[in-house]
């Protein structure tokens, strides 16, 4: 007697039902909530941020730029992030200075993760990818103002 197998379910399934139940709390029969860009991106920044190794983000002028303009109280502190939300799912990109002797792979890694996460768990939407870009490498005793001591006088 032949004992059938049970078909398994297509990567594709499983990955449909985790975007359906993670949107599932932003559309009901009583009406749609819809999240900000700006807000997503918060959340990536500080995931991000939660992450050992991560130094700053951001390039060096977009740094200068969010710190200037966090100073004068303007600006949500999401420099070096970007994303593209829709109604079940988003995308992010960030901009990291890491500190040096970390390892770059593994912080990238981890940075994906927390972003996923965190977007999943806080926003209620499927991240669908999260592209990570090091632009620097912080080392120990650097200036992060970029303000140095001049060396005359």
């Amino acid at each position: 007697m032949a004992t059938q197998s049970k078909p398994s379910e297509s990567s594709t399934e499983v990955a449909t039902r985790g975007t359906e139940a993670a949107a599932a709390p932003l559309a009901s029969d009583r009406g749609k909530t819809v999240i900000d860009d700006s807000v997503v991106a918060k959340v990536v920044s500080i995931a991000a941020r939660e992450v050992r190794g991560v130094h700053g983000m951001g390039s060096g002028v977009s740094r200068a730029l969010g710190s200037m303009t966090q100073r004068i109280g303007v600006g949500g502190g999401t420099s070096g992030v970007s994303v593209e939300v829709g109604e079940r799912e988003t995308a992010a990109d960030v901009v990291l200075v890491i500190e040096y002797g970390e390892s770059i792979p593994r912080v990238a890694g981890e940075v994906r993760d927390s972003v996923v996460r965190r977007v999943e768990g806080i926003c209620g939407l499927h991240v669908v990818e999260v592209n990570v870009t090091v632009t620097d490498l912080h080392f120990p005793g650097e200036d992060d103002d970029g303000d140095q001591e001049s060396r005359v006088s």
